[in-house]
């Protein structure tokens, strides 16, 4: 079980959305968050004419239509001089919005630290999935001695427990929200006392094949709070030129996406083919353009769209 944990967080000019400097009892490292247009102001803080870590976060633009734009993009850095390359990334990277830096307030970081720190912040962000790396290159892991691996995880583990505070979210383990665990098996008769179940999401025909058929799951979903207890399956529309629900699948877990509050569904089994594919007919114009609820039961024996997400 995590050992509860006291974390301090002061704001030199007064506003909260601004540069925030991070800092534990009894630890030696500091960490420094700050919008990128504050830069011009906080790189003459002498925290930055030291050896560190930093990480820049912002978005970039990603040419499809798979929700992937919900993931932030992170580059994560080293520096003998923080300014020094700070400066340099200020000028030639445009994507980042923000950055935040961990540095020592005794200069006990050396080199083979901040190396090693880096190795593993990147091979963490890869692992979980839940970012796009802008490093080229990923480093491989430097050699400490044991007692310096031991020391450098430490100082690890504190940089890790004061990302979150700063809303940098991409190195937490993923845990689902909910966990249906639903099987095509557990679809209930259709009743009078009708309780939504089912998400049905809209899919171009690149993101329907590629993520919902092959890789059973749906990402970048919005999903009220009071639903996500609720749903036990999923169900696809495909857009122009298919324009009808078409397949379905039961849901094992829903787990966070993204930084902007959005869901990943996961399904329990493959999905599979609605014996009477469901056309838009009469529908109204726009009903598709985003995420509905219905009922399994009832979806099924639809004949429409209209007829799905009917009172």
């Amino acid at each position: 079980m995590p050992e509860p944990f006291t974390i301090r967080i002061f704001v030199p000019d007064g506003d909260p959305e601004s540069v925030k400097v991070v800092d534990k009892l009894n630890w030696t490292g500091v960490g420094i968050a700050f919008p990128r247009r504050k830069w011009p102001d906080v790189k003459s803080r002498q925290e930055f004419n030291s050896m560190g870590i930093y990480l820049l976060c912002g978005f970039k633009e990603v040419d499809d239509d798979l929700g992937e734009n919900d993931l932030p993009t992170i580059y994560i850095g080293q520096a003998d001089v923080l300014q020094t390359r700070i400066d340099a990334h200020y000028k030639n990277k445009d994507f980042w919005d923000r950055c935040t830096i961990f540095t020592t307030t005794n200069n006990s970081l050396n080199r083979a630290h901040v190396n090693w720190i880096e190795y593993a912040l990147i091979e963490k962000a890869k692992t979980n999935g839940r970012c796009h790396l802008d490093n080229d290159v990923s480093p491989r892991e430097p050699r400490l001695t044991e007692a310096e691996k031991a020391d450098t995880k430490a100082f690890l583990k504190e940089i890790l427990q004061i990302l979150p505070l700063v809303n940098i979210r991409v190195f937490e383990t993923i845990n689902p929200v909910a966990t249906p665990n639903a099987t095509l098996q557990d679809v209930q008769p259709l009743s009078s006392n009708v309780e939504n179940d089912t998400i049905v999401v809209p899919a171009k025909k690149e993101g329907f094949e590629r993520v919902f058929i092959k890789e059973n799951c749906w990402h970048a979903i919005r999903i009220s709070g009071g639903m996500l207890d609720k749903i036990k399956y999923i169900a696809s529309y495909q857009t122009a030129p298919i324009s009808a629900i078409t397949h379905y699948a039961p849901v094992q877990k829903i787990e966070p996406y993204g930084e902007n509050n959005k869901y990943k569904v996961i399904f329990s089994q493959p999905a599979q083919l609605l014996e009477n594919p469901i056309p838009f007919g009469n529908a109204t114009t726009g009903i598709m353009q985003g995420s509905r609820y219905t009922n399994m039961s009832k979806l099924k024996k639809s004949k429409t769209l209209t007829e799905v997400f009917a009172d």
